[in-house]
């Protein structure tokens, strides 16, 4: 297991606002978390699909953004679906296992499995070694991208939907299944963390805004992939931008993404994900 960085590692994190670990999560937990994101898709195959959970999750829309379903789901586990998986008449046309974009927001704290692959000592002692004062575990998503219909993520910084100030936030991403170009890997713009976020994304209201900061577009031909086999994570920090196309393959392209901040730096009231008194933010 690729812990502690060595300085090699280190100096890619400074560089590049990312690293990548080979081989970072045991296969034991590995398993085991493909297993029980298995058991909640079947659950939902087999027709105990809570009421409001046909959101469409789309980045190149955002008209989940406006949906009270997506607003709440800080402190729940609720799924989204892919534009492709329904017809004009809103009828699924499409298994459950390619028919959703992702889940989210809190599996790290309300299901037993994703908490145990979440907090282990070698992602702890990772946060540390990252310069983190007091971890708080804030979001978690399984995103699914799965064959022919597995949609793509624009050129975004975390940072922008995960505002803490001064900026702390930085995202875990597991490869659950072979990341590659074809199914739709990750893609970052390596050094582009020091440019710092260009828009931030609020609540206003009952509803949402995205403040622009800087209007210049993000210069996409500086994009690389980052292929990743099985078990990797990779850790990018909370301003790197970074992107994902489209699964046109044949191949599923299932990840897990966990976010932390520091409970050091301010979280604002109006950042969109916001946790109820029953489910506080937990480190690790």
């Amino acid at each position: 297991m690729p812990y502690p960085l060595d300085p090699q590692q280190r100096t890619t994190w400074s560089r590049d606002g990312f690293v990548v670990l080979p081989r970072f999560v045991e296969d034991d937990l590995l398993n085991d978390l493909r297993k029980r994101i298995n058991e909640i898709v079947a659950t939902f195959a087999n027709g105990d699909l809570p009421a409001g959970a046909a959101t469409v999750f789309s980045t190149t829309e955002q008209t989940h953004a406006q949906d009270d379903w997506f607003l709440t789901s800080a402190d729940v586990i609720r799924p989204f679906f892919e534009k492709g998986a329904f017809d004009v008449d809103g009828t699924l046309v499409v298994n459950m296992d390619r028919a959703l974009n992702k889940l989210g927001h809190a599996m790290h704290d309300l299901d037993p499995v994703f908490n145990r692959f979440s907090r282990t000592p070698s992602l702890a002692g990772l946060a540390a070694e990252l310069g983190f004062v007091e971890p708080l575990l804030v979001q978690s998503m399984v995103i699914f991208k799965p064959p022919h219909i597995g949609s793509e993520v624009v050129c975004h910084c975390d940072h922008t939907f995960l505002w803490t100030e001064p900026q702390s936030v930085v995202g875990f991403w597991f490869a659950l299944d072979d990341a590659t170009v074809d199914n739709g890997c990750m893609w970052a713009i390596p050094g582009g963390h020091r440019g710092g976020a260009r828009t931030r994304f609020r609540r206003e209201g009952s509803g949402t805004i995205t403040d622009v900061l800087d209007p210049t577009p993000y210069d996409l031909s500086a994009l690389v992939p980052i292929e990743a086999s099985a078990g990797t994570c990779i850790a990018f920090h909370g301003c790197l931008p970074h992107w994902s196309g489209p699964n046109s393959s044949d191949r599923p392209r299932l990840a897990y993404t966990l976010h932390i901040i520091d409970g050091a730096a301010h979280y604002p009231e109006d950042n969109w994900l916001q946790r109820g008194p029953d489910l506080p933010l937990r480190g690790f």
